[in-house]
């Protein structure tokens, strides 16, 4: 009986020339949002900041925007943005520190968020200035409209 060789990288492949993880959730997909609940949600330090409660998804697009974070057995909630977040065995980490993420907005868990909240949480962040990403599509959107909600209304 032969022996099977396992495939390696060939040299000078990169982390980008494999295929994702079909197992991940891909924030892209707001059916995926539902895998986030219930994971550990920590600073990528590995220091546990809360709990995953549920996302936010985008009003047009249905993408998922935001974590919803529970701080605490007995804590807060507060948005955390998705799109670099990452997840692993129960764990999803995201590049904010613990005190940023626990000093955020507070949200109420059912409730959307207008375009100036969300714009509000993107400055929290540092990361409503740019140009691109989230921080432009909101400039598009007009003043006082809803655009994130729990992904479970």
């Amino acid at each position: 009986m032969a022996e099977e060789e396992t495939p390696t990288p060939e040299k000078g492949a990169t982390a980008e020339d494999e295929a994702p993880d079909p197992a991940l959730p891909d924030v892209a997909e707001g059916e995926a949002s539902f895998q986030w609940k219930g994971l550990r949600l920590d600073e990528m330090g590995g220091v546990q900041v809360g709990r995953v409660e549920g996302s936010f998804v985008d009003d047009v697009t249905g993408r998922v925007e935001w974590l919803m974070a529970r701080m605490g057995r007995f804590g807060h909630y507060c948005l955390v943005p998705a799109r670099d977040a990452v997840t692993a065995n129960g764990r999803a980490w995201v590049p904010y520190t613990r005190d940023q993420i626990r000093k955020a907005p507070r949200v109420q868990p059912g409730k959307p968020l207008e375009r100036e909240s969300e714009q509000m949480m993107l400055d929290h962040y540092g990361i409503g200035k740019a140009a691109t990403g989230r921080s432009a599509e909101l400039a598009e959107r007009e003043a006082k409209t809803k655009t994130v909600h729990p992904a479970d209304s």
